[in-house]
């Protein structure tokens, strides 16, 4: 079991990091890989404890992953076979119940994250439940690697794959007291894929007759299936509103070039038809150049001017340890570019897995944290 530590009286920042801003998000994503934050009611209490302990105001949790639901969903039951991811440590609760009601007292903001997408384990049940339903390259194999893991992909241009996913985001959005929901690059699918038989007959009917591009980096044919994509995106931001109209639909993608041509995922596009309203960009860098240079693209600059641009900063991941002085001056140059605050991936990395000590990473976020701040809610009165 990881050690949980909470400092008995908050530190006093040495130097402040930045003049502090009231209003600033400071998130975290608590995800259910490399991580046991979410397997045990009393472990997932004492961390929501923590987090506002060090003036947090936000998480991000998983919710649909691996192919399978962390909460009890009726409609994962009907077409996956299981109503909830069979971890010995969610059984018997309700995981998203409890963050909600727990973070919420402790006044953190509460946005679901919607992890996996259409991507799915290739040895899951829905997968082979559902085999109609998964796309393929042009040589017929479906297979994706992510990192050591094999992967499929739902076709994201079926009516039926679409309306089990718009079910099953629905079902999070009627049931409970969510601030949000939060989509990222999996909302698209790889742009190597979509030559399963239905979307190249959708492609032919809708181009006289006429075969997608043998070469799955065509303009065109990556913008017709963006543009599906997309479409789809206006669907689901629609039926979202239909059912809480002050559920804040949420996006943490890559860098628009890089979720556009390899995911199809037209986050500018997005965010231009206003289906975006807390858009938490993944720059995931160790050189810091980099870094900077991501934060400089026009077409975050124009997201800026519309809504809450934060950025998602790399807090080490379990083979991967990132050193508190990276994270304290990725966090600065974010601040001096006065965007609307920082999310961290992911929990465990804060301070239980690190090569640094817990006590030492606690104080260096009490000093960028100094002091509680509100979530920057477009739908409460945030001006850019």
């Amino acid at each position: 079991m990881l050690a949980v530590i909470i400092l008995s009286s908050p530190l006093k920042a040495q130097t402040p990091i930045a003049q502090q801003q009231t209003s600033e998000l400071r998130g975290v994503w608590l995800t259910n890989i490399d991580s046991d934050v979410l397997f045990e009611r009393d472990r997932l209490q004492t961390a929501l404890k923590n987090l506002d302990t060090f003036n947090f105001n936000t998480v991000y949790p998983a919710v649909w992953n691996w192919g399978y639901t962390l909460y009890p969903s009726k409609v994962a039951a009907q077409v996956i076979g299981k109503s909830l991811d069979p971890t010995p440590g969610l059984q018997g609760r309700d995981m998203l119940q409890e963050i909600v009601t727990e973070g919420h007292k402790q006044g953190l903001t509460v946005i679901p994250w919607f992890e996996f997408g259409f991507m799915a384990p290739a040895d899951s049940l829905l997968a082979k439940n559902r085999p109609q339903w998964l796309t393929n390259r042009r040589d017929g194999t479906k297979i994706v690697k992510e990192g050591t893991h094999d992967r499929v992909w739902l076709s994201p241009f079926r009516p039926d794959v679409q309306q089990f996913i718009q079910d099953l985001i629905v079902e999070i959005v009627k049931n409970y007291d969510i601030d949000g929901i939060q989509f990222d690059d999996h909302f698209g699918l790889p742009s190597e894929l979509g030559y399963d038989a239905y979307t190249v007959a959708l492609y032919k009917k809708e181009h006289r007759g006429q075969a997608p591009s043998k070469n799955p980096k065509d303009p065109e044919w990556v913008r017709w299936r963006a543009n599906k994509i997309t479409d789809f995106m206006k669907r689901v931001f629609t039926a979202i509103k239909a059912n809480k109209k002050n559920c804040l639909v949420s996006v943490a993608p890559n860098p628009q070039r890089f979720s556009y041509e390899y995911f199809l995922a037209d986050w500018q596009k997005w965010e231009r038809m206003g289906l975006i309203e807390d858009l938490v960009l993944q720059i995931y860098r160790d050189d810091l150049n980099v870094f900077v240079s991501e934060l400089e693209y026009p077409e975050v600059k124009a997201a800026r001017k519309h809504i809450p641009v934060s950025i998602g900063i790399l807090s080490g991941l379990k083979n991967r340890s990132v050193s508190m002085q990276q994270i304290k001056t990725q966090v600065q140059k974010v601040r001096e570019r006065k965007f609307a605050g920082v999310s961290f991936f992911f929990y465990e990395t804060l301070w239980n897995i690190s090569q640094e000590k817990a006590p030492e990473r606690q104080a260096d976020f009490q000093q960028i944290f100094p002091k509680p701040a509100t979530y920057p809610n477009l739908l409460a009165g945030w001006k850019p």
